[in-house]
């Protein structure tokens, strides 16, 4: 409570800068400024809208009608779940396969569990938690397959895995649980999402996600406020029934497309063609590859708020800053890699509003940069007061954002630190984005990198050079369109 009573009297203090004479000189500043906070609210006021009602209206129809024809119809649902892990301590790995044994033995039509390994310890401790599983609760009908593999990668894997469970010619009844090796899935996953593939349309699912960070600190408070803003999201994505993403923590596919040649190609050896940067292989981002795949296929990809998975997440780096830096790299990367494809699709296909929405995953790195580059600017330009005013307005909106946000997750009050982490990311964000954004090749996993080994060469070092210089000139571009808009000429 003193926290927030400290924010507030700040906001105050800051707000109580600004003067007629002020608002007078930068009025024009103040305009584009304002003009593009309202063009940010209004998108965000119409996803928290589309959410709400998918949330307590259209999610729930769906699921009766759902289970009602999964009911009706019969159909078997054999289940397999894919299970990658690399470098995972034992105390993360025993639960994570304790809860995917529980699914497995839970399952209506029997499972399939494939795990993916590379050290001989984790097979050893898998096969031991499975044997105790089967002491404890016999299933006849759940199966086991360790498959010990080569360090080659996480897509290497999966690709391998996805073709040993099309040897058993699964059903396009059947699913495929692709789950992380850090992430515990809940014990009625197969219940709850088996229903929705009896819909031809529906391609693959993705759910709720929690994290389980036990260290307190700004790393587990910002992620946290992730996953609040990404249930935001998501809802008002699965309005339109086509997610923007298939979290690689936890996603389910049906298994008929899962076992595709092509699909599997795509997991494997995804890449795109730059016209500057040349062929850009995929290292990390395999779930933006399945994404992209269906959505060129025309499939749905629905969202399930009601079912969550529980990541075990460590902090990558020994400071906040560079661990959130390190992550936006590899996830904005990711996300950038897929969009200028994903923006080649026709609109009638996969839907407006999911096309204006991949649009905006754009659009938002500039539109997020240009107000405080603006507000930098009109301070220096016009009136030292402008600094101060604008951070008591940009203080007060994250704050009734952050309000808004806890209560579509059903809490009333929030760390104060949200407000704070809550524009961290949306600002720091959009400067990795666009750092990333003339950087495609850049890319490295938490746990191993990539990229050749040895010393750069001259074409990797003009390379680098020709990204700096279009980065340099954008925002150098902005900034000029920005102080003639702002009539600062």
């Amino acid at each position: 409570m003193l926290g927030h009573l400290a924010y507030l009297s700040a906001i105050v203090v800051l707000a109580s800068f600004a003067t007629t004479q002020m608002l007078g000189a930068a009025k024009e500043a103040a305009l584009v400024v304002g003009a593009l906070g309202m063009w940010r609210y209004s998108w965000a006021a119409l996803n928290f809208s589309r959410a709400v009602w998918f949330r307590l209206r259209v999610h729930p129809r769906r699921r009766r009608i759902a289970e009602g024809r999964f009911a009706e119809t019969g159909v078997r649902a054999h289940a397999y779940f894919l299970v990658t892990s690399y470098k995972i301590e034992p105390e993360v790995t025993i639960p994570v396969y304790r809860s995917v044994f529980q699914a497995a033995q839970n399952a209506r039509d029997g499972a399939t569990i494939v795990a993916s390994v590379v050290d001989g310890a984790d097979e050893r401790i898998i096969r031991q938690v499975f044997q105790t599983a089967q002491l404890a609760n016999p299933n006849p009908h759940v199966q086991l397959i360790l498959d010990r593999i080569p360090g080659t990668g996480k897509r290497d894997a999966l690709a391998r895995s996805l073709r040993l469970i099309g040897r058993q010619m699964p059903s396009s009844n059947d699913v495929v649980v692709v789950v992380d090796g850090d992430s515990c899935v809940p014990p009625d996953l197969i219940a709850k999402t088996a229903p929705f593939f009896t819909d031809p349309k529906v391609g693959a699912l993705t759910t709720d996600e929690a994290v389980d960070i036990p260290q307190p600190g700004l790393f587990r408070d910002w992620f946290q406020l992730r996953f609040d803003q990404r249930q935001v999201m998501m809802c008002s994505m699965g309005l339109s029934k086509r997610v923007l993403t298939l979290t690689g923590r936890m996603s389910v596919f049906r298994a008929s497309l899962a076992v595709e040649p092509s699909f599997i190609r795509m997991v494997q050896a995804d890449f795109i063609d730059h016209w500057r940067l040349g062929r850009v292989d995929f290292l990390t981002g395999d779930d933006k590859s399945t994404w992209f795949w269906l959505m060129k296929e025309g499939y749905q990809m629905l969202y399930l708020p009601d079912v969550s998975s529980l990541s075990a997440e460590t902090q990558p780096k020994p400071g906040f800053f560079e661990s959130a830096s390190v992550l936006m790299v590899r996830w904005f990367g990711n996300m950038l890699r897929t969009n200028g494809r994903a923006l080649q699709l026709s609109p009638r296909k996969i839907g407006y509003f999911t096309w204006w929405s991949i649009l905006d995953q754009r659009v938002s790195i500039w539109t997020t940069l240009a107000g405080p580059i603006l507000a930098i600017t009109a301070t220096l330009a016009f009136d030292l007061a402008v600094l101060p005013a604008y951070i008591a307005w940009v203080m007060l909106t994250r704050y009734v954002f952050v309000w808004v946000i806890s209560a579509f997750r059903g809490r009333i009050g929030f760390p104060i630190t949200f407000p704070f982490l809550l524009y961290f990311g949306q600002l720091f964000g959009a400067l990795v984005k666009s750092y990333v954004f003339f950087r495609l090749d850049r890319q490295r996993w938490t746990r191993q990198s990539s990229g050749p080994a040895g010393t750069r060469t001259m074409a990797d070092r003009l390379l680098a050079a020709s990204s700096l210089h279009m980065h340099a000139l954008t925002l150098g571009w902005l900034a000029i369109g920005l102080f003639w808009f702002a009539g600062m000429f």
